[in-house]
């Protein structure tokens, strides 16, 4: 007796796995193109030239003494200089999230009456982030990169190996 092709289940087998095949394709293609990764570096020599000079203000920083202590708690950053005793008009805090680029944000901090530089952050910062502090001028820098939120103070010191 002969039936019609559509009533074979070895027929359904068949024609499921290229069909599954096209499906996942067209969503892979789809996820792909949804949101495209960014673009690393359109001039690497050009950004390769600029690590020096990042290396560079970190050495200074190491030269002078410049440290710091960071805590971040109950989304309030608090900045305090430990290294020498000088005191800074503004200090460039910079937060860079590892693999979310609109999620990096930038906060220019005076210093309290106590020497402190504080300030309420609104938005979350749970997680890993890598933060870079400079003073106005940008004469040096000291980066660390740090899981938040931090209740003790931690040591924030210029290391040349985490500069890159």
């Amino acid at each position: 007796m002969k039936t019609a092709w559509y009533k074979e289940p070895w027929a359904w087998l068949v024609f499921i796995l290229p069909f599954t095949a096209v499906v996942a394709g067209i969503a892979t293609v789809f996820i792909a193109n949804h949101e495209p990764d960014a673009l690393v570096v359109g001039d690497y020599y050009k950004k390769g030239k600029a690590i020096n000079l990042e290396l560079s203000k970190v050495k200074q920083a190491q030269k002078l003494g410049i440290k710091f202590a960071i805590k971040f708690d109950n989304n309030q950053l608090v900045v305090k200089p430990t290294g020498i005793e000088k005191e800074f008009p503004v200090l460039n805090v910079n937060f860079y999230h590892p693999t979310q680029a609109d999620k990096d944000f930038y906060l220019a901090l005076t210093a309290d009456g106590n020497g402190l530089f504080r300030h309420h952050v609104e938005q979350s910062v749970n997680g890993k982030w890598r933060i870079t502090i400079t003073p106005f001028e940008n004469h040096w820098k000291v980066q660390n990169t740090l899981s938040l939120p931090q209740s003790d103070f931690v040591d924030f010191l210029p290391d040349p190996t985490k500069a890159i």
